[in-house]
């Protein structure tokens, strides 16, 4: 969910290191959902994203693309419908440069996750038509009630502009990106965190992820996995 790299101009051992997890990651049978962050470039990230997912690996880091998702086939559920998960991916959104696109008047944080997480909202609409829709949104922002630490850039000009937790209500499972120390906002909003501390003020945080199931019903268990930094 956004800052795949930790600047827009990576290192070459960097940019390696990721393409083997993405080798790893699709010969093992995953499908990949990327976004770009603050301190990704959007344009280089999505690099030959058309033909990347021919490979398995999703690519969201353009606006025309955000209520584009990839659709994994559930099931039936226990009322014997068709289900399937729709994992949508938000880039980072630079509220001056995206306002105008979204149609927004206001060039806030606020505005343009609204808009963003609108068309998203559409998009379910239309398929819940034929399918029970199991939604998992992947987004790259600062929403209310998250700690921050040191090491996560101000995204606006003079002060973190943070968006309400509402603008996520209704999503089976919102997946947070941009704060590095994992936490959950609700049940169905959370924030992974780094994988490794990037400050000291993350010198006492336990690194890992959350292993979320989700299956024809929707959204189960929600496990925490831990694990030791390489690095303190």
């Amino acid at each position: 969910a956004g800052d795949v790299y930790d600047r827009a101009l990576p290192g070459v051992d960097v940019v390696h290191l990721l393409d083997d997890a993405l080798v790893r990651l699709t010969s093992a049978g995953a499908k990949v959902v990327l976004t770009s962050g603050n301190h990704d470039s959007a344009i280089r990230l999505g690099f030959a994203a058309r033909l990347l997912e021919r490979g398995g690996v999703h690519l969201r880091t353009r606006l025309e693309s955000l209520d584009q998702p990839l659709l994994l086939p559930l099931g039936q559920d226990a009322a014997g419908k068709e289900s399937v998960a729709a994992i949508y991916g938000i880039p980072w959104l630079e509220p001056r440069l995206v306002a105008e696109q979204l149609g927004v008047d206001t060039a806030s944080h606020f505005e343009v996750t609204r808009a963003a997480t609108a068309l998203i909202r559409q998009d379910i609409e239309r398929r819940e038509a034929s399918s029970v829709v199991h939604s998992v949104v992947l987004a790259h922002t600062f929403a209310s009630g998250g700690i921050s630490s040191d090491s996560e850039r101000d995204l606006s000009i003079g002060g973190v502009g943070a968006v309400p937790l509402d603008l996520f209500d209704g999503f089976s499972y919102t997946a947070l990106g941009h704060l590095h120390g994992r936490q959950s906002l609700s049940p169905q909003v959370r924030y992974s965190g780094s994988p490794l501390a990037y400050s000291f003020s993350e010198a006492r945080h336990q690194k890992g992820a959350w292993l979320v199931d989700i299956g024809p019903d929707g959204v189960g268990a929600i496990e925490e996995v831990l694990w030791e930094a390489p690095r303190a």
